[in-house]
């Protein structure tokens, strides 16, 4: 294996779980939703994917694991922001918390325990492809679910009469209303499909990218995805391009380090978020261009009328 293939495969194990958080956040905050617990549903994910392989003996299970975990936090969250009424910035962070804290406990037990990884997905012939083939071809179940998601998610939002539908709730809810929409069904679907999401993309980073439970693991991660949201303008073909990109910085650390540079650790390891506050100053330059892309009812609340 050549060193540029390891370093494109090191950045693809890198991206996948930011690919797939983002693309559940994008998703619910398309419905006018803003969830700040990415971080939190992350985090829960990775320590539920962990335990359930751990208990079952399968990697696969684990994954279905995370996503459930990832969705019952996320349902927490929906019953309190949607049918309490809550604000949502306020209780997004309070999951994160809560999260952080719950992961650590329920994990406590499997620290350092070897973890169960999930094999890669051989494809013949196509495998064998030079440089390509180990890249696209030789992957775990959660890549190849990570641009199946994306195409889905594309498709979804633009090209079909629920898309639409999630789509006019989140740019005006009482719009939506007026037409006989249920809104706070919407939300919910949205919201739960966004949990799920940041679910697996946590029971990717115990199962795939180290396959172990360590307390933390999600490192900032969850946060990064709500950056790529704005990032990529609420796009999902975007979050595509600022997820490998955002991936491609994390492991600049890791080479730079290789390559004998004098750098401090610190500095390294604080590229992502010196990355994600950049990103986020340029975009917020162009105020036209995110007006025009922003759910105008995003993080507002919704009371139907009785």
């Amino acid at each position: 294996m050549g060193v540029a293939e390891a370093v494109l495969l090191t950045i693809i194990t890198a991206s996948t779980p930011l690919l797939i958080a983002a693309l559940g956040e994008l998703v619910t905050e398309r419905s006018g939703v803003l969830n700040l617990g990415v971080e939190g549903m992350m985090i829960m994910g990775a320590v539920a994917g962990f335990a359930f392989a751990q208990i079952s003996g399968s990697a696969y299970v684990g994954a279905l694991g995370g996503m459930l975990a990832g969705a019952v936090f996320s349902l927490l969250f929906a019953f309190l922001t949607l049918s309490l009424v809550a604000n949502q910035v306020a209780t997004g962070l309070a999951l994160t918390i809560l999260g952080l804290g719950l992961s650590g406990l329920l994990g406590e037990a499997y620290i350092g325990q070897p973890g169960i990884k999930m094999e890669p997905i051989v494809i013949p012939l196509l495998s064998q492809i030079p440089f390509i083939g180990k890249l696209l071809f030789a992957q775990d179940l959660i890549f190849y679910i990570s641009i199946a998601l994306l195409i889905a998610v594309n498709w979804f939002l633009f090209r079909t009469r629920a898309g639409l539908t999630l789509r006019s709730v989140g740019d005006n809810h009482s719009s939506a209303h007026a037409l006989g929409i249920n809104v706070i069904a919407v939300r919910y679907m949205a919201v739960i499909f966004g949990g799920a999401c940041s679910g697996l993309a946590g029971a990717h980073l115990s199962l795939v990218q180290v396959p172990q439970w360590v307390e933390n693991m999600s490192a900032g991660r969850g946060w990064i995805a709500l950056a790529l949201v704005v990032f990529a303008s609420w796009r999902p073909m975007r979050v595509l391009f600022g997820a490998y990109l955002f991936g491609a910085v994390g492991i600049a650390q890791l080479h730079i380090q290789a390559l004998g540079f004098s750098v401090p650790s610190q500095f390294l390891s604080s590229l992502p978020y010196i990355a994600t506050i950049i990103v986020l100053v340029i975009i917020s330059g162009n105020r036209r261009l995110t007006l025009i892309n922003t759910p105008a009812s995003l993080g507002k609340g919704f009371v139907p009328d009785r």
